[in-house]
């Protein structure tokens, strides 16, 4: 995969949109090195039952420490690079799992339940065939758009138009082939970065 992207100017990208920017970046993988390459990939929804999940090293943050409260966030990690990727962060791109976690996550930190982060992993190549999402969580109660929306069409499956609230749940049994699995970062540390 780090031949087939390294620099995060060939991504597609829309502020505000990291669950369609990921799946972008999901697809460009497919499409340049086939399928065989999401082996080993896997997208990231980082968020919590309060959906106030603190992430530092984002360049959308105007606070001096770079944080910013998210309700969510999502990445992509590939497992055989060691590396995640996130089209919102000041730090490398791709940047080594261990420097994302202790920067962008700072897993050291006692944080109070409500801000206590959880990822729901899920395998890149299922991620692309399931996601759907119509954006209307992006909408405000008159129709107007919260930030300009991408210039393509929404995502969507010939089952579904909008699954995009079940990815980002961390509280339901979800856990599945399809919805991947939730864990915190002390269970994916030793699920997904070990060697």
């Amino acid at each position: 995969m780090s031949s087939v992207l390294t620099e995060k100017c060939k991504c597609d990208y829309t502020k505000q949109f990291c669950e369609e920017n990921v799946w972008k970046l999901c697809k460009f993988i497919e499409e340049h090195a086939g399928v065989e390459a999401l082996d080993g990939v896997y997208v990231i929804f980082v968020s919590n039952p309060e959906r106030t999940v603190p992430i530092w090293k984002q360049q959308s943050s105007d606070r001096e420490d770079t944080m910013v409260v998210w309700d969510y966030h999502v990445i992509l990690y590939s497992t055989y690079e060691r590396s995640i990727y996130d089209l919102d962060s000041i730090l490398p791109f791709p940047c080594p799992v261990d420097q994302y976690l202790m920067e962008g996550l700072k897993p050291n930190l006692l944080f109070k339940p409500k801000y206590k982060p959880f990822l729901r992993v899920v395998a890149a190549s299922v991620f692309l065939q399931v996601f759907a999402s119509n954006r209307s969580h992006m909408k405000r109660e008159d129709g107007s758009w919260l930030a300009p929306p991408p210039d393509y069409p929404p995502i969507s499956t010939q089952s579904a138009s909008n699954n995009l609230q079940k990815f980002i749940c961390m509280t339901e049994k979800l856990d599945s082939e399809q919805y991947g699995v939730v864990v915190d970062l002390d269970q994916f540390r030793e699920r997904f970065t070990r060697s």
